[in-house]
Formats: C-alpha cells, sequence, structure tokens
C-alpha cells in the first residue's frame, strides 16, 4: 500500500480529528477529541508545522499517522506527539526518525549540548512501545486522568469558606495575577514552565479562553492564595486545566473549596463529567484531594522521555 508523509495543514483538522478519535477509541473505548483540540495543537506558539509536523497516508489519503513536535524550554528539552493506528505498519516509525532527527536539530538551534525529547502516551497505546524502548525511550513519570460524575442537584456551588474569598477572572489585571499565581504555586512541579505573561496567553489560545471559569482565591491575613481554571468548550465533558494554592496558603481548605466550585459552576453549565489530569508523584499530594472528591481514574498517561545528541549549529 502506496504510503505518503507530509506536513500538516489548517485544512487537515477534520482528517486528524477523525484519526485521534479513532486513536481514542482503541486506547479508552471512546472518542473525546474535538476539532477545536486539534486547531489549538496546530496554532501551538512557535510551531513550523512545514518543519514540526507530519502525517502519514495511505493511497486513498486516509491518514495512519500524525506527529507534532514543539519547543516550550527553548533548551535541551523538546515535546512531541504521536498518533497512530494500529494497522499503519511502518509509518509511526518513519514519522518518529523523523521527530527525533528535527527534535536534534531544534535543540541545536536552541545552544544545547543535547536533547531531551519528551512523548505522552496512554498507558496501553496504539504505538508499539517495543519499538520505542528499542531505540532507547523509557518511561520517566505516569499522569493519571481522573472524572466525576457531576449534577446540579448533587453539587451545588458551595457557600463562602471563612476567611476565603473567591473572584471570578474578569480584568487584564486578574489575568496577570492568575499568571503569578500558577508560576508561584507549579515553580516545583515536573514539567511546568515558567513564562512571560505575553507567550503563557498565547499558549492558553486567550482569545477562545473562557475567563469566566477562571476563580482566584483570597485568604485574609495573605492575599490572592489559590487559582482555578476551567474550560467548558469539550463535548466530552467539562475540563479543570489548572489548579494551585500557594505553598504558605496548603492546609486550609482553598483547594478543595476551588474544586467543589468548579463542580458546581459546571454542573450549572449542564455538564455531567469533569476531568483533570494529575502527576501521581505530585508533591503537593493533589492525587489525594482528586481522589477524596469523588474523582476516579479514567485512564493512565505515560511520559516517555529519550536523550538525543546534538551537531552544533554553524556559528
Amino acid at each position: 500500500m502506496t504510503r505518503t508523509v507530509r506536513p500538516a495543514t489548517p485544512d487537515d483538522v477534520t482528517g486528524l480529528c477523525e484519526l485521534l478519535n479513532a486513536v481514542d477509541m482503541a486506547e479508552i473505548g471512546r472518542p473525546e477529541t474535538d476539532p477545536h483540540t486539534v486547531e489549538s495543537d496546530l496554532r501551538r506558539p512557535g510551531v513550523d508545522l512545514a518543519r514540526d509536523s507530519w502525517i502519514a497516508a495511505d493511497g486513498d489519503g486516509r491518514f495512519l499517522a500524525y506527529g507534532l513536535l514543539w519547543d516550550v524550554a527553548h533548551g535541551e528539552r523538546i515535546d512531541i506527539d504521536l498518533y497512530t493506528l494500529p494497522s499503519a505498519g511502518a509509518a509511526p516509525r518513519r514519522l518518529l526518525e523523523l521527530m527525533e532527527a528535527r527534535a536534534a536539530q531544534k535543540a541545536a538551534e536552541n545552544g544545547a549540548s543535547r536533547a531531551v525529547v519528551q512523548l505522552y502516551l496512554n498507558s496501553s497505546p496504539t504505538l508499539d512501545t517495543a519499538m520505542l524502548a528499542a531505540r532507547g525511550w523509557q518511561v520517566i513519570r505516569r499522569f493519571n486522568v481522573l472524572t466525576r460524575p457531576v449534577s446540579a442537584a448533587q453539587d451545588p456551588v458551595p457557600g463562602p469558606l471563612p476567611g476565603v474569598t473567591l473572584r471570578a477572572c474578569r480584568t487584564e489585571a486578574d489575568r496577570r495575577r492568575v499568571h503569578e499565581l500558577l508560576d508561584a504555586a507549579f515553580t516545583d512541579h515536573f514539567e511546568y514552565h515558567a513564562r512571560p505573561y505575553d507567550q503563557w496567553l498565547e499558549s492558553l489560545d486567550a482569545d477562545r479562553t473562557d475567563w469566566s471559569l477562571v476563580w482566584i482565591a483570597y485568604l485574609a491575613g495573605l492575599g490572592d492564595a489559590g487559582v482555578l481554571m476551567a474550560r467548558n468548550d469539550d463535548t466530552s465533558m467539562g475540563w479543570i486545566r489548572h489548579l494551585g494554592v500557594l505553598e504558605a496558603a496548603r492546609g486550609r481548605g482553598i483547594g478543595s473549596h476551588l474544586l467543589r466550585h468548579a463542580f458546581g459552576a459546571l454542573a450549572a453549565r449542564g455538564r455531567d463529567t469533569v476531568g483533570l489530569g494529575v502527576d501521581t508523584q505530585n508533591t503537593s499530594e493533589a492525587l489525594r484531594l482528586y481522589l477524596r472528591h469523588g474523582m476516579t481514574l479514567h485512564y493512565a498517561v505515560h511520559t516517555w522521555q529519550v536523550e538525543l545528541p546534538v551537531r552544533a549549529t554553524a556559528p
């Protein structure tokens, strides 16, 4: 069967969405990819689709595999996504070879002496993990995607927590405060990359962000101490993007209060399920918090990593 490899374009959203939902069905038993998610990925800041994306298709034009590379840290760390149908044959290997070469090139352009490449995969993926292991990749971390059923009747927006006031993110000053709080709350967290405010907004696809689903928690005597960012633009479920509390304010129920507030707000908008992703080795005990509030495992994600040598770029 003839196979071609080419870069992705914005016109590929429908075909890519079909591919990713086929992968969803194979891995988790239900489609959970929306077109806007694919669009946002193709619009990631700094991604040059001509050099940082790959689609493998069969002779009929059906997409078999898709890869995307992006550079958040502008150093040695490079991220990739790779999705493939189980029937894709050698296409995933070819895309991985191209992505590894591009990652090494990108790290060299950043002045790094090596490329540290990371790939997120379902714990039971369609991609052949034996092929990854043979190329030097290894699992370094596990994340859990958790979900919880919600309803307006069972999950009303909670009343005030003594000493704590929530406010929605409505102003430019509030947005900047959210940025500052997240940087402070997640400074030591695995895979969190602080970035300037304008770059952070761009990474959020801020023009499409519903800021009414972002809340700042103010603690009497300390000031702004926590933040939760939720989203309601996926067809499958409401989603909690970030929940962070400053270290000095932890242990006072702020995280629980923000979480219950998000459950209530999303249920009031008609959602019946809320999901989020959590690092199982998170040092702030976030996993315990979510389990305590009735969230359960939907599926697990492994972080795979490989270190690649780079060639110095010409001065």
